[in-house]
């Protein structure tokens, strides 16, 4: 099962200037936990912007750069060259930056959303889920609290 998974704010924020523009301790946790043992699926500049390899996930690297060459990444120039990789996971993520979801809309499952409850200055978005294609299955509330400056909700969405 094909599965984007991402953090937006109200306005389908997702980051400035190649970084989030919030901190959750407990949605990384969640992070990790789902995509561990998986292919995660990102754009270069997502990539880049690790200080390191995830560990216990393979990384797809998508870019137009015919010779671009990462250590611990495997290189693609398209989503389906990109998911081909992934062919024999059962669950490959898709986890940005904005170009890549709105590449991984079409091929998705699943979408697991953290809306997080805010407005935020940004330079890349989360594209609009189609409501047509998807229906929220699942959502579950989390407070701000002393370790979270926001509110948010997990949202699970499954393609009709």
């Amino acid at each position: 099962m094909i599965t984007i998974i991402a953090a937006a704010g109200e306005n389908n924020e997702l980051g400035k200037d190649n970084d989030l523009v919030w901190h959750l301790p407990d949605d990384f946790k969640r992070f990790k936990q789902l995509t561990t043992g998986h292919h995660i699926i990102m754009g270069r500049k997502t990539f880049e912007s690790f200080p390191k390899l995830l560990p216990n996930r393979t990384h797809v690297v998508i870019t137009r750069k015919k010779d671009y060459k990462k250590e611990g990444a495997v290189v693609v120039n398209s989503m389906k060259e990109a998911l081909k990789k992934a062919e024999g996971d059962t669950q490959p993520f898709i986890i940005g930056g904005g170009e890549i979801y709105k590449m991984g809309l079409d091929f998705a499952e699943k979408i697991e959303l953290t809306r997080v409850h805010g407005t935020f200055s940004a330079d890349t978005f989360f594209p609009e889920i189609p409501e047509n294609n998807f229906s929220l299955i699942e959502e579950i509330e989390h407070e701000k609290d002393g370790h979270h400056d926001y509110s948010f909700t997990y949202q699970t969405f499954l393609r009709k």
